[in-house]
């Protein structure tokens, strides 16, 4: 199998090596993690995530992660450039890896740190590979419980680099996809890649957040987020300026949910809302017409079962996104053209999309596993996001750069439409703690807002249908 080397080299030499937060508390993974599924949490892991990271005793402060994988995608004919479009398709790769530190600092204060590593993070124009290393999700804080005859009260502060990271449910949209995708186009549309929840102003920006948890039963938090600079420079460490988003003023972050626990069983239902201003063009902040305004809502639900050897994960987020876009970019003309040669609407002042999320995830004996995960994402049409259309000197779709309008191949839209909906089938295996080996084959049904010819070359939705195959480590 091609796999198989990557599995052996990616094994640790014992069991007996176990992740950072493990060392510290002395805690099997089961007890934080469901079912030994990193990082999908048990009510003790996130009381340990609220209470600042600080249960146990301070430990060696380093851990790492890395991943081993194939991916496949079903067809990969319609395309001017397979090589560029489908990069390491059906080979086995090094995908990526992370270096994590934090831990118990005082008996308040306490962190969670991540840095990661891509070997594809950047393609030349030769077609080679260079790698990257940079911050990923930062967590840093200072939490307090008190615990009376009436009462239980967790309260703390988060410094942190990411909207949501901070967040103890994995429906959050920090969270809720966690296996790591690799760079290499033949990813692109394997179950990680596929539409998510997520806030507007992405990570490698800087929050203060101040949280409270009361009775194990109301969760509260609410922080503000702004551009990573000065003093927060370290959470955009080893990421070039030009790729890092850049904030304007404020941008308020609140989340709220209710959670109950009885048996063997615990349920949570929240909300999340954010406000993002983003700036067009990360390298240039001196004109505040061309910020970008977003508005993000989020309903999410988590429902687990937690009773060895069985474990039942069911997970629901519905977000809904407004994206208002700078005066400059609003009601402009297009270069494309109908088929009659017809000019098309003018682009949108603002887009509006729609996601539902919902997974469903078993595992037994903390050893076999399997989830179904179902995605449909709908919005707004727009032509600013039409990508394919019809050349207005020949009135062909054409993919020649030449071209007055050139149309793009595999990733074009031909409708400027988001739509897209599939499914995820998934079976994984951990043979020790450390270790995950999984299968994942996400189906589409829709993809940019058309089941067939999407991208007005003959490619349909299920062309993109993807195999993945992955070995991930954590020691």
């Amino acid at each position: 199998m091609a796999m198989a080397p990557l599995i052996f080299a990616l094994m640790p030499t014992s069991a007996s090596a176990i992740p950072l937060f493990n060392r510290q508390t002395g805690q099997n993974c089961l007890a934080c993690h469901a079912g030994g599924q990193f990082p999908e949490l048990t009510n003790y892991g996130r009381l340990f995530k609220m209470t600042g990271y600080t249960l146990g005793v301070r430990t060696v402060s380093v851990s790492l992660m890395a991943l081993g994988s194939v991916s496949k995608v079903a067809n990969t004919s319609k395309s001017d450039d397979p090589a560029a479009d489908f990069q390491k398709n059906d080979k086995p790769i090094f995908a990526t890896a992370s270096l994590f530190l934090g831990g118990k600092i005082t008996d308040n204060i306490g962190a969670f740190t991540q840095f990661t590593w891509d070997p594809y993070a950047i393609t030349t124009d030769s077609g080679k590979f260079k790698g990257q290393f940079g911050a990923d999700n930062m967590d840093i804080r200072y939490a307090d419980r008190f615990i009376g005859e009436s009462h239980d009260v967790i309260f703390g502060v988060s410094v942190n680099d990411n909207p949501s990271v901070t967040d103890p449910w994995n429906t959050a949209a920090a969270w809720m996809q966690y296996v790591p995708v690799p760079s290499p186009t033949s990813s692109q549309f394997i179950d990680g890649a596929s539409p998510y929840p997520g806030l507007s102003a992405g990570g490698n920006v800087a929050g203060v957040n101040a949280y409270a948890f009361v009775n194990q039963l109301v969760y509260v938090e609410a922080g503000d987020y702004r551009t990573a600079k000065g003093l927060f420079s370290f959470m955009k460490a080893g990421l070039k300026d030009a790729d890092v988003t850049k904030l304007r003023g404020n941008n308020p972050y609140v989340r709220i949910a209710l959670s109950q626990n009885w048996g063997a069983s615990s349920l949570m239902v929240g909300a999340t809302h954010m406000t993002a201003r983003i700036y067009d063009d990360p390298l240039d902040t001196s004109d505040p017409s061309t910020v970008h305004r977003f508005r993000d809502e989020i309903v999410d639900a988590q429902y687990q079962y937690l009773l060895d050897p069985h474990t039942l994960t069911a997970q629901l987020v519905v977000t809904h996104n407004q994206h208002v876009y700078p005066v400059g970019q609003a009601n402009q003309p297009v270069a494309f053209v109908d088929s009659q040669g017809n000019a098309l609407p003018l682009t949108s002042s603002a887009d509006k999309t729609n996601l539902v999320r919902a997974k469903f995830s078993y595992v037994y004996q903390a050893r076999y596993g399997g989830s179904f995960s179902l995605f449909d994402l709908t919005g707004s049409t727009n032509t600013a996001n039409q990508t394919s259309g019809y050349d207005p000197a020949t009135l062909k779709i054409t993919s020649s750069p030449a071209a007055n309008a050139p149309s793009t191949r595999v990733n074009g839209s031909l409708t400027g439409n988001p739509a897209t909906r599939g499914m995820t089938y998934e079976t994984f295996w951990m043979p020790i703690q450390n270790l995950r080996v999984g299968l994942q084959y996400t189906v589409y049904e829709k993809f940019n807002g058309a089941r067939d010819n999407y991208d007005g070359f003959g490619r349909n939705a299920g062309d993109n249908n993807s195999l993945f195959l992955y070995a991930w480590t954590a020691y």
